[in-house]
C-alpha cells in the first residue's frame, strides 16, 4: 500500500526550496530553485510545475500528495486566504491560496514563513510538544513564532509573533516598516554586517581582516564574510556577532515577558554559528528578564531543522488541515498533537 504525504514549499524573494514531507517530518525528493524576478502569475505556475513533478515522483515511490503548504515572508490575513504584503515578491492584497489551490487541485495552505517554521519545530523539532514555545529566525531580518498549548499564535488580524518590529531603541535606526528602533534593525544578518563594518572602520586597514578580506571597501563586507571571520576567530568579526547576539536576548526577554515560554528556540541563517551568537543571547537575555525572582529563565537553545524548518512546517500544517484545508484555520495547529479544548481558546 501506498503512504500520504504531503509537499511542503519555502517560498523566497530569490529562491524556492519544495520537498516531499512524510507524517514523521522526514523529506525527500527536496528540489531548489531560484525565483528570480518572476511575476506572480510565473512564480504560481512555477509552484504548480514543481508540485506536478514532485507529485509524479513521489508516486513512483509508492507515495500519494494529499496536500500542499506554502511557507513565505509575507504578512498574512487571519485566515490565511490573502497576501496582504510580500516585501520581497513586490505583492500587495493577492488571493494567494485561492489561486494556489485553483492550479493546483489540492488543500492548500499558506503560511508566514517563520510561524511554518515555528510549527516545524514544534511538530518535529527541537520543540516537540512544548507547553509555550518561541522560535526568532534571524536571517537577512529577523521574524519569529510562536507556539502556545499546541495551536499555532497568529493574532487577531493574522500579524502575531513579528518579533523583528518590537520597538527596542526609542528614536533608533529607521526601519523598513516606517518605525525607527526596531529590533530587527539590531539583532539579524543585516544588522550584523553594520555592526562589522563600525569595527572595520574603527581599525586600521593594515589590522582589520575584515577590511583586507573586503579589498578595503567597508561596504563590500556582508553576513557570510563576518561569519566565516568569526568561526575563524577574528576578534572584529567575533564582537559584531556578540553585538547581535546581546540585542537578539535583550528583545527577546520583552517577549518573555508577553508569553513566559517554556523554550526559546533560535534558528535561521545566522543561527548556524551555534554559541558565539547563542551564548551572548542567552546571556543578554537572562539578565533583560522582567520577574527574574520568580520567572525561571526559559533555555535558550539552536532550533534543529535549518533551512528545512519552513518546507518541514508548511507540510505538517496542510496535513494537519485535513481535505479542507479552506476551513478552520484555527484548528490547523491542534490536529498534530491530541489535546484539550483548551487549545481552541487561543489566538490561532
Amino acid at each position: 500500500m501506498g503512504s500520504d504525504v504531503a509537499i511542503g514549499i519555502d517560498l523566497g524573494g530569490t529562491k524556492l526550496a519544495a520537498g516531499v514531507v512524510d507524517d514523521g517530518g522526514r523529506v525527500s525528493l527536496l528540489e531548489r530553485g531560484p525565483v528570480g524576478g518572476r511575476s506572480y502569475d510565473a512564480i504560481l505556475d512555477l509552484i504548480s510545475d514543481t508540485v506536478t513533478r514532485l507529485g509524479d515522483r513521489a508516486a513512483a515511490h509508492g507515495q500519494d500528495v494529499v496536500a500542499v503548504g506554502v511557507a513565505t515572508a509575507a504578512f498574512l490575513d487571519a485566515d490565511r486566504d490573502i497576501v496582504r504584503h510580500a516585501p520581497n515578491l513586490a505583492w500587495r492584497e493577492r488571493p494567494f491560496r485561492a489561486d494556489l489551490r485553483h492550479r493546483l487541485g489540492l488543500p492548500v495552505i499558506v503560511e508566514n514563513d517563520a510561524d511554518a517554521a515555528a510549527w516545524g519545530e514544534y511538530a518535529h523539532g527541537a520543540g516537540r510538544g512544548e507547553r509555550c514555545l518561541v522560535l526568532a529566525t534571524v536571517g537577512t531580518g529577523l521574524g519569529g513564532g510562536i507556539v502556545v498549548s499546541g495551536a499555532l499564535f497568529r493574532g487577531g488580524s493574522g500579524l502575531g509573533a513579528e518579533f523583528g518590529h518590537l520597538g527596542i531603541v526609542p528614536g533608533g535606526r529607521p526601519c523598513r516598516c516606517g518605525a525607527r528602533g526596531c529590533l530587527e534593525q539590531y539583532a539579524s544578518g543585516t544588522a550584523l554586517a553594520s555592526a562589522a563594518r563600525a569595527a572595520a572602520r574603527a581599525e586600521s586597514a593594515r589590522d582589520s581582516r575584515l577590511l583586507r578580506r573586503a579589498g578595503g571597501d567597508p561596504e563590500r563586507i556582508d553576513g557570510p564574510l563576518v561569519v566565516a571571520l568569526a568561526r575563524d576567530g577574528d576578534p572584529a568579526a567575533r564582537g559584531a556577532v556578540e553585538e547581535v547576539g546581546g540585542w537578539l536576548g535583550r528583545g527577546l526577554a520583552q517577549v518573555a515577558a508577553v508569553v513566559d515560554p517554556s523554550l526559546v528556540l533560535v534558528g535561521g541563517g545566522l543561527a548556524e554559528v551555534g554559541d558565539l551568537l547563542l551564548a551572548p543571547t542567552r546571556a543578554a537575555f537572562e539578565t533583560s528578564l522582567s520577574l527574574r525572582t520568580v520567572r525561571p529563565a526559559s533555555p535558550v537553545r539552536a532550533a534543529a531543522l535549518g533551512n528545512l524548518a519552513g518546507v518541514v512546517g508548511a507540510a505538517a500544517l496542510a496535513r494537519a488541515a485535513g481535505p479542507d484545508a479552506t476551513s478552520a484555520v484555527r484548528d490547523l495547529a491542534g490536529a498534530a498533537h491530541a489535546g484539550s479544548d483548551d487549545r481552541r481558546r487561543t489566538c490561532a
